[in-house]
């Protein structure tokens, strides 16, 4: 049997690092600063977390050490991922560069030259840069083969002319991944991947897509003859929709352990308030509808981190996960909102006030039954699996 005693004693280091530096800083932080879920914040805030995490070793550690990274396995990865989101950090998603940072680019080493790693990777991988990845366009949601954005070459160059639509992370953005349609003749083969610089003359973002979370983050790119080096092509043409889905499986898995620990916290909540609400003469945890309440939620809680426990060390052995990461979404899409509804319904009247951790949280998670592929496309893929 392999003694994995020394990787268990580097993730609780890393956990015990995460949560002295939530507890000691950022929570203080954003407490002293009066912060609300639904700010505004400059890149200049967004960043300065970046930095610190990165000299914490909090920052992208899934990244090989030559990147600067700890290599942390997929399986290591959920913990921190559940750890920071049950923290109650409204700035928690910038901890581990999931906006903006090293999760948006850790893929693309492999398909990048030595001058576009030195450009673009590591700025983000060094805190210093932050970047998106931008494939959903107005027309083309679930159906990604169906983009519309073009590139067309000129000598040197490409020119860019589209639109891309709710791209996440763009509004902390320098540069964005960009999927466009290089050879129309050819449908998913002629989509390329090219970097894109957010200050070159013919892009432009707008910031109507506000999500019901309220949160900025999101931003449409438009794209209106925007020249870009050719050098900027990541790997060759025709592969962009090949390296856009290269991340799609354990990208969804990687999303479940924020929604764990989103419910995590909310079922914690819930279950001080039900110690500590007084109705009839005692705490309302004494009547049995709160406690079955309180019950569904613990199972449910357990039954996502088992399934997600489960695929992420799948993940780790190097197969392939499509099924597993959709069964994940799925489920625990779904579970956590369940979860973060009961929630709601425990606190009463005070979870249902505008931004209250619980009331927010339930939006939040409502949100991820859309995001990274609507519960019924991860049914439909499940489907496809299991009658192939």
């Amino acid at each position: 049997m392999v003694d994995d005693s020394q990787g268990k004693t580097d993730i609780d280091e890393l956990r015990a690092t995460l949560r002295r530096y939530l507890t000691e800083e950022l929570l203080p932080f954003e407490r002293a600063s009066g912060f609300t879920y639904e700010d505004k914040f400059s890149k200049e805030t967004v960043r300065k977390v970046w930095r610190r995490s990165r000299e914490l070793g909090l920052y992208g550690p899934q990244l090989p050490p030559e990147l600067g990274g700890r290599g942390l396995s997929v399986s290591d990865l959920c913990l921190l991922k559940d750890d920071v989101a049950a923290s109650g950090a409204i700035l928690f998603p910038h901890v581990l560069g999931d906006w903006g940072g090293p999760s948006r680019i850790g893929n693309l080493v492999r398909h990048a030259t030595p001058e576009q790693v030195e450009r673009y990777i590591l700025p983000v991988v060094r805190g210093e840069k932050g970047s998106c990845f931008a494939m959903t366009e107005p027309q083309s949601g679930s159906d990604a083969a169906s983009i519309r954005t073009r590139a067309v070459v000129d000598g040197d160059d490409y020119v860019i002319t589209g639109h891309k639509h709710y791209i996440s992370a763009s509004t902390f953005a320098d540069f964005a991944v960009i999927m466009c349609v290089t050879d129309p003749d050819k449908g998913a083969d002629g989509i390329s991947a090219i970097f894109v610089d957010l200050d070159r003359p013919g892009v432009s973002l707008t910031y109507d897509c506000l999500p019901m979370t309220g949160q900025h983050v999101d931003a449409d790119i438009v794209f209106d003859g925007v020249r870009v080096p050719r050098a900027n092509l990541i790997g060759k043409e025709g592969q962009g929709f090949r390296i856009a889905m290269d991340r799609v499986s354990v990208n969804r898995l990687l999303h479940c352990p924020t929604m764990i620990g989103l419910a995590r916290q909310a079922y914690r909540l819930a279950l001080d308030y039900a110690k500590t609400r007084q109705q009839f003469g005692g705490p309302i945890s004494r009547f049995q509808a709160i406690q079955h309440m309180l019950a569904d939620m613990a199972t449910g809680l357990y039954a996502c981190e088992g399934m997600v426990k489960a695929a992420a060390a799948l993940a780790d052995s190097g197969q392939d996960v499509r099924r597993e990461a959709s069964m994940c979404k799925l489920f625990v899409s779904e579970t956590c909102f369940q979860i973060a509804d009961k929630a709601m319904q425990i606190h009463g009247n005070v979870g249902v006030t505008k931004n209250h951790p619980v009331e927010f949280i339930f939006r939040r998670l409502r949100l991820y039954r859309i995001v990274t592929g609507t519960s019924e496309i991860q049914r439909n893929t499940i489907a496809k699996s299991i009658l192939a």
